[in-house]
């Protein structure tokens, strides 16, 4: 097979893995030195890390072959898709052409099963391995690991890896047992300890080991769990160990799809509202279960941190010149940026209203939620139904053509 058609395929079929942030890796550059590439450096995927610059890589799978019959997977051993596979010297020599032609800033690999867990686990440690040893690349590296594979071959991966992830699949057990069975979720939270375990030995050593730690991806709305059931098991993931990012992927229905699947795929503005929400666990200190209140689904028509507002007004106002930062920060409206400058601004003056306007905050969602020296809201100005009414978006309408 050509080798373009290969690329055809395969880049096609590692579209569905979302979770190819390039977020917390190091600053890492050839100049001055021997090697190739960088890590850094505005950029065939696109991610953005932690300051805001877009960064290119090349996202393929080394094969879509794959042993397994995951229902949702549209590489699955049952699929009728073109089948394809690089071998590890074609992933190398396409990165290093596509990062001398300017195109990358680096590599997102995955893999279907071939073989055996252990035997697909080394053919992307050797892509990796070439890479790092034999070319000196010095650009991102994303590799997708294989549960199954031998603890010692995934701690291999992530000596050349900036990051590992292991894909949890579907929010819950059962879930994963109905629509996956080949695949066991032990195994998938073993192979996330072994990746948190050689990170803290790593840094326990001062070695630089999977520097960009590891994430993990579940698939919305393939089963029937609901949004509180993701956010929770979300948060379990995040403590137990210690994840960069969840990301959330909303199940997009596949050609001759199994009859234990979905026949739609869910709003994406569920997919939205999820990564809001997991947004306000990682740095505004919510817990999952206060993201809700009677119903187990985020709501679709306002984000996540105005319906927790809405729902808590007893809290509301909050007095700027004296709330704590973690209070303000909740404000909707209010990020944590603009709470932590708040706070600042106020060791030398008292806030005043135009203070907010200064920093641009969303002065339609902030003004009900806040009181300052110069104004306060009215005791009767909105009920939170209305007030909900107001501050959701308007749903775009299709013109006519005619």
């Amino acid at each position: 097979m050509e080798l373009s058609t290969k690329l055809e395929i395969l880049a096609d079929a590692a579209k569905y893995d979302a979770s190819c942030a390039s977020s917390g890796a190091p600053k890492r550059d050839s100049r001055g030195r021997d090697g190739l590439g960088a890590s850094t450096g505005a950029g065939i995927c696109h991610s953005f890390t932690p300051d805001g610059r877009c960064v290119s890589l090349l996202k393929i799978l080394l094969t879509n072959f794959c042993q397994y019959d995951c229902q949702y997977c549209v590489n699955r051993r049952s699929s009728n898709v073109p089948r394809a596979r690089f071998r590890p010297r074609e992933v190398v020599d396409l990165t290093l052409d596509f990062y001398r032609r300017n195109y990358i800033d680096g590599l997102f690999l995955s893999s279907g099963i071939i073989r055996s867990a252990n035997y697909t686990m080394e053919q992307l440690v050797e892509v990796a391995r070439t890479l790092r040893e034999t070319h000196q690349f010095r650009g991102y590296i994303h590799l997708k690991t294989i549960p199954d594979a031998d603890p010692e071959l995934i701690t291999l991966a992530g000596r050349y890896a900036d990051r590992l992830s292991v894909n949890i699949e579907l929010p819950t057990d059962g879930g994963l047992s109905r629509l996956a069975p080949e695949k066991s979720a032990p195994t998938i939270k073993r192979a996330m300890g072994v990746i948190r375990l050689a990170r803290e030995e790593a840094l326990e050593e001062r070695r630089n080991k999977v520097p960009a730690g590891q994430s993990t991806q579940m698939i919305v709305g393939a089963d029937e769990a609901d949004d509180r059931t993701i956010l929770q098991t979300a948060q379990t993931l995040y403590g137990a160990y210690q994840l960069k990012r969840v990301y959330y992927s909303a199940f997009s229905p596949i050609p001759d799809s199994p009859s234990g699947l979905p026949a739609q795929p869910p709003p994406l503005l569920r997919e939205h509202r999820l990564y809001q929400a997991d947004f306000l666990m990682r740095g505004y200190g919510f817990q999952a279960d206060e993201l809700f209140q009677d119903a187990g689904e985020l709501p679709l028509d306002i984000d996540p941190k105005l319906a927790w507002a809405l729902a808590h007004r007893e809290l509301f106002p909050v007095d700027l010149n004296r709330a704590p930062l973690r209070l303000i920060a909740r404000v909707p409206g209010i990020g944590m940026r603009n709470a932590q400058r708040l706070v600042e601004l106020r060791r030398l003056r008292v806030i005043r209203y135009q203070d907010l306007i200064r920093l641009r905050c969303s002065m339609d969602k902030v003004k009900p939620f806040i009181a300052v020296q110069d104004y306060r809201p009215g005791l009767g100005e909105a009920s939170s139904a209305r007030l909900r009414r107001a501050l959701a978006p308007q749903a775009a309408q299709q013109l006519s053509l005619l």
